[in-house]
Parts: C-alpha cells; structure tokens; sequence
C-alpha cells in the first residue's frame, strides 16, 4: 500500500537517549536510557521525548540556519 504525504503514519523510534552515571569503584558507567528520538526527513528536524527526573519533556531540534544579513 502507497502512502501519502497527507495521510498520517505512525512513527518509530530511530534513536535512543541515555544519559550515563560513574559505577561505584569501576572506570565503566551506568548508561539509563531515558527517551527516544524520531528523526523527520521531511524537514530535516528531530522530535525528542524525554521522561528525565519524573518529567515528560518534549523537544524539536531543527537545524541551524544563519540569519541574512
């Protein structure tokens, strides 16, 4: 089946976030997942869902475009 860009997909995940955290008496460190990414081709953005410290954050990182001067 063909999609369009008006209909409406469901989207996957195609990042993970961690953030990490010293082990106790090792080099090595905790890695605790805490939210996904979805990467958006269409624009060229990325939506991020972060459940960090009991909140639900949500985040759109666009690309940097330097102003005209």
């Amino acid at each position: 089946m063909m999609t369009t860009k008006n209909q409406t997909e469901k989207k996957h995940p195609t990042h993970n976030i961690f953030y990490t955290t010293d082990k106790a008496d090792s080099d090595k460190k905790n890695w605790n997942k805490t939210g996904v990414a979805w990467l958006n081709e269409e624009t060229g953005s990325m939506n991020i869902s972060l459940n960090l410290f009991g909140q639900k954050i949500s985040l759109v990182v666009l690309k940097y475009q330097p102003r005209e001067s």
